[in-house]
């Protein structure tokens, strides 16, 4: 089993301020998935659990529950810098921080929280229905759920060279256009993901990301298709199962130093159904990012 020094650690951010598009009520998401996260680990027997994917015993990781980082209701710089500074704690204690948003500025919170406790270079694997590339606007400012990859990359030791936008479709603004035309950065979108196939998506994304000394993914609940996600702070038909969403998760893991679930929305879920993914895709994380925390 993984020792205590090397924990995934729990990271509530239960904050939607930055929601000024969409549906709000992310706020409540990280006890909802920590309701759900719940069923899911009383399976463990003896430090181990079976996996039905692998067809064998798996020690079970250890999670703990660090609890939320401070928020301030009316201010989301100081949010923001309250959880990037959690992030930052749990990495340097040895742990693998999983962020439970709220909405996805807390893209922008986890990429830095790692950022500053590490050295070297730093990757950002993005799931997202949209690009989270602007700049600034008159409704949204400079931080909002807008705008979390463009100030994720702006980081000194951040490179867009090895990060990588999944699960995008539909329509943006063509500033966004005009973004990714300069910076380089790559993409998947939600049909190519589903034309290519998981397994060969994992492979780009994981070429892509070699040569970063640090990775954060970041998974926006919205990448996935609202059949298999209703509670999300957006609904974009078109997007990836729940099915591959599973499958991706698992087979990058090994590879990633934190990760973060933001947007499930309970407000506008159906019987828990996407905080029920969001904690399996928490789980996910941790039974298979064992081989990196203990590395």
């Amino acid at each position: 089993m993984a020792d205590a020094a090397r924990s995934f650690e729990i990271i509530g951010a239960p904050f939607d301020g930055a929601a000024t598009l969409g549906y709000p009520g992310s706020r409540y998401a990280p006890d909802r998935i920590r309701q759900q996260l719940g069923w899911i680990t009383q399976r463990v027997e003896a430090g181990a659990v079976f996996s039905l994917e692998t067809g064998a015993l798996h020690d079970a990781p250890q999670i703990i529950d660090g609890g939320d980082a401070h928020v301030v209701g009316h201010d989301l710089h100081a949010t923001l810098a309250h959880t990037s500074a959690r992030v930052t704690e749990s990495v340097r204690s040895g742990n693998v921080p999983i962020l439970l948003g709220g909405d996805d500025c807390f893209l922008f919170a986890g990429s830095k929280g790692l950022h500053d406790a590490t050295e070297g270079t730093v990757g950002v694997i993005h799931f997202d229905a949209h690009l989270d590339v602007m700049d600034r606007n008159e409704q949204q400012g400079t931080h909002s759920q807008s705008s979390g990859m463009r100030r994720s990359l702006e980081l000194e030791r951040a490179r867009t060279e090895h990060s990588i936008q999944v699960g995008l479709r539909h329509f943006n603004f063509p500033s966004s256009h005009d973004y990714l035309e300069r910076s380089g950065l790559a993409r998947i979108t939600a049909t190519e993901f589903d034309a290519i196939g998981t397994a060969a998506a994992v492979e780009r994304i994981l070429a892509r990301t070699d040569g970063a000394d640090h990775v954060h993914l970041s998974f926006d609940i919205d990448a996935i298709d609202p059949a298999h996600a209703p509670g999300a702070g957006a609904l974009e038909p078109g997007g990836l199962t729940s099915r591959q969403a599973i499958d991706t998760i698992m087979a990058l893991a090994p590879h990633c130093d934190s990760f973060a679930v933001t947007e499930v929305n309970p407000m506008t879920d159906h019987q828990d159904m996407t905080a029920t993914l969001a904690a399996y895709l928490c789980y996910y994380f941790a039974v298979f990012g064992r081989r990196r925390a203990e590395g």
